[in-house]
């Protein structure tokens, strides 16, 4: 069974190029486009890993990443933080709420792709 990756970004064109290079790595994706009820997707797709875009119109990622590790049920489950937010506090603050990795825009989706099979490789 390919491992599960979910993406949850509000910009199309980044979703289909992380599903896309994922896609290509040889994991299975699940893409959000709307944090609205993301995490009732996460309870039910239950993925082994999850990137998270922070800043979403409705819920912020940095919110739905609190909700998951705080939940017993979800709180294993690593969480990558791709955001344009490159500021030393926000990562500090994303790395407190509990951000397995925090990464900023513009990024490599080459790297990304290593550093998620890294990651997956490590459960």
């Amino acid at each position: 069974m390919m491992p599960k990756v979910m993406v949850i970004d509000d910009e199309p064109f980044i979703l289909m190029m992380i599903e896309d290079k994922l896609r290509r790595g040889g994991l299975e994706v699940v893409t959000l486009r709307e944090s609205k009820g993301a995490v009732d997707v996460i309870r039910r797709e239950m993925p082994d890993l999850i990137i998270l875009d922070w800043m979403m119109p409705e819920i912020s990622g940095i919110n739905i990443c609190k909700t998951i590790k705080t939940d017993p049920d979800l709180a294993n489950i690593p969480v990558f933080m791709l955001t344009a937010k490159g500021q030393e506090d926000d990562e500090k603050l994303g790395i407190k709420c509990g951000v397995d990795r925090y990464i900023t825009k513009p990024f490599s989706p080459r790297i990304l792709l290593e550093l998620v099979l890294e990651q997956l490789g490590n459960k």
